[in-house]
């Protein structure tokens, strides 16, 4: 029986990284959590153990903090692109690297009506999100979110569907719509402003979700994804996954009241998991 080695890549995960950068006037603050996957020829390492063409995983950490250090973070994108540049340029047997990072979000904290200068809190629950891949034909930017959570408590509904045998579910012309979307947008072109398109995107999402009068999910991530793609000509294509996070309404009858839809129960598991990915028309 012959065995054939068919792909292989490595790395090193959950690289935390905070870089503060100290102004005269105020501190800015950066939180990271870095990973980083190589790929190219290292075959002789997984056949015979020779590890002469092996980076550490452990150098990969260091040369992460290494990079903050000499180049700072302006955003979690052009610092991936410099980190991947620079296993790339810096080591031969490298054919790729992929640099994926997670921003936690740190707020201005705002004392007696101004910002301060190096107090922060904790920002929105969601966090930005980037992927970088790097290899010496190009690169592949993605950005994203993760973890935003949406509720509205009307403009929802669920009719329609397939009845069967196995279905208990009503149909309802109104209910909550909540979730926690996450989100990934495939870069066409470089935008001017990481950070403007970024929170532009953002914007685009949230509006629409809160406008939109739904009849189902996927219509709604359909019209999300739409207003991301209309919002922002770099981006290809957009990923959307969004859970039903279920909210019951209770049953008050045994207490002689009415539910008028303002009473529920919030559950989490199971539930419902609803994806899409929209890209731009080829013509």
């Amino acid at each position: 029986m012959s065995i054939v080695l068919t792909h292989h890549a490595y790395g090193k995960s959950q690289i935390r990284l905070t870089r503060v950068t100290r102004h005269a006037d105020r501190h800015d603050v950066k939180e990271l959590c870095v990973g980083v996957q190589l790929e190219g020829d290292f075959a002789a390492s997984y056949l015979a153990g020779d590890n002469r063409d092996i980076v550490a995983t452990d150098s990969m950490k260091n040369i992460v903090y290494v990079l903050a250090k000499k180049h700072g973070i302006g955003t979690i994108e052009s610092f991936g692109e410099t980190v991947a540049r620079y296993f790339v340029q810096t080591y031969a047997q490298v054919r790729s690297a992929t640099i994926d990072l997670v921003e936690h979000s740190w707020q201005r904290l705002v004392v007696d009506g101004r910002d301060h200068p190096h107090a922060f809190v904790g920002g929105a629950g969601d966090k930005r999100t980037a992927i970088v891949t790097l290899t010496r034909q190009g690169i592949r930017v993605e950005s994203g979110l993760d973890g935003l959570s949406l509720l509205k408590t009307t403009d929802s509904a669920f009719t329609g569907f397939v009845r069967d045998a196995y279905t208990t579910l009503p149909e309802t012309g109104d209910r909550i719509f909540a979730t926690l979307l996450s989100a990934r947008w495939l870069w066409g072109r470089t935008p001017a402003d990481w950070d403007h398109a970024y929170h532009a995107i953002r914007r685009a999402l949230v509006e629409t979700f809160a406008r939109h009068h739904s009849l189902s999910f996927q219509q709604t991530i359909y019209a999300m994804g739409t207003a991301a793609l209309e919002t922002c000509s770099e981006i290809e294509q957009i990923t959307l996954t969004m859970p039903n996070k279920h909210h019951l309404l209770v049953n008050l009858t045994p207490f002689g009241l009415d539910n008028h839809n303002e009473v529920f129960v919030a559950t989490d598991e199971p539930h419902g998991v609803i994806s899409a990915t929209l890209a731009r028309s080829p013509g």
